[in-house]
């Protein structure tokens, strides 16, 4: 299998807010923006229990409605600013359907569609 014949995405995110790149023809042809997808934000809560729980539901969540554009996915990119990567990186080892997927990341501030696809562009080549 050539290296443009895999299915790979890239994801860049915080903990609000994610961007999905992927190939224009599932396994092959330029990177494009596939979806922007938004965390709710967490309402305020009496206890912190209830707060924790809240926020762990919606970052669950968030984490669920991105890799429903991950679609069979061989390999992945995962960028962001601080530690939602991480916490979507270990979601996704925990999630039978992407265990097999090959799995990196690195830091990056946020940045506008064209340059990430770019930055994921040279990443995979």
């Amino acid at each position: 299998m050539s290296q443009n014949s895999k299915k790979q995405f890239g994801v860049w995110m915080d903990s609000h807010h994610a961007t999905i790149v992927g190939r224009k023809n599932i396994d092959s042809g330029e990177f494009i923006l596939l979806s922007h997808v938004k965390n709710e934000d967490t309402k305020s809560h009496s206890n912190e229990n209830a707060a924790n729980n809240s926020e762990r539901t919606l970052l669950h969540k968030f984490f669920k409605e991105i890799s429903s554009h991950l679609q069979n996915v061989e390999e992945i990119h995962i960028t962001g600013t601080g530690t939602a990567q991480e916490q979507f990186k270990k979601y996704l080892e925990e999630t039978p359907q992407f265990k097999h997927a090959k799995l990196e990341e690195s830091t990056a501030n946020k940045m506008d569609d064209d340059k990430f696809i770019k930055l994921i562009t040279e990443k995979f080549h």
